[in-house]
């Protein structure tokens, strides 16, 4: 188990990457907070079925990211456990898929709220944290859109962008620290999230352009995180690692 005793943060565990990145860290042994935007009955009965296969402890806390006060809330009450933070993953997010002469500013600004200011808001709350035993793992998930500047996705592309260049600022800072801060950016993968944001067509074109020929699947971006959050990737930081099928530009 490659994650045996740490504990780890993961936002977004509803549905997608961050389900599959929950159920991924458990199999590893790491105790988790699942933090999501929205309560459900099936999370909480990964939940249960987790703990009780794998023998981890795992704290459910629901808030949105975009609002200070649950933020603060939400930190606080894991800072109140006094157990160490190993790890965090930033995965909450959302898409849209538009011509950038489409694209409201307001559309926008939300993109850079989700994507980025609650993302980096959180990270600085915990590195706080990591601080104090002076050793970390931010992984921030963000996307091939934001390194090949797809036609049509400019506003989300940009929001990951620019959490992809603060990754990289921070694994500069927090260095001295001992906390690596690394990036998934993957590509076409097989999410709600990418059938609710793009036509079926348009699916068909982004696979045809992988060299593997399909989707990617949510585990797949998971044992990523898995990879980046434990030892194995102890001299990794700094990095924005492609998860993409070989997707040609």
């Amino acid at each position: 188990m490659l994650l045996r005793q740490k504990t780890a943060i993961i936002t977004g565990c509803a549905r997608g990457i961050g389900r599959q990145t929950l159920i991924a860290f458990a199999q590893h042994g790491a105790n988790l907070w699942a933090c999501s935007r929205s309560e459900t009955p099936e999370l909480h009965q990964l939940i249960s079925n987790l703990t009780q296969t794998h023998g981890v402890s795992i704290t459910p806390l629901f808030f949105d990211l975009t609002d200070a006060a649950q933020l603060k809330q939400a930190v606080k009450t894991i800072a109140t456990a006094k157990s160490p933070v190993d790890i965090l993953v930033n995965n909450a997010g959302i898409t849209h898929n538009a011509l950038f002469q489409m694209t409201s500013s307001e559309k926008m600004r939300e993109l850079f709220e989700v994507n980025f200011f609650a993302q980096t808001a959180l990270t600085q709350y915990i590195v706080r944290l990591m601080l104090r035993q002076k050793s970390g793992s931010v992984i921030n998930i963000s996307s091939t859109a934001a390194l090949d500047a797809n036609p049509g996705r400019g506003a989300y592309g940009a929001s990951k962008a620019a959490l992809s260049c603060i990754t990289r600022t921070m694994a500069h800072e927090l260095a001295e620290h001992n906390i690596r801060v690394n990036a998934i950016a993957p590509g076409v993968t097989d999410t709600d999230m990418l059938y609710d944001s793009m036509l079926p067509s348009t699916i068909d074109a982004a696979i045809r352009q992988t060299r593997l020929k399909r989707l990617g699947q949510p585990s797949e971006i998971a044992s990523a995180a898995v990879f980046l959050a434990s030892d194995l990737a102890s001299y990794m930081t700094g990095e924005i690692l492609r998860v993409d099928g070989g997707l040609q530009n």
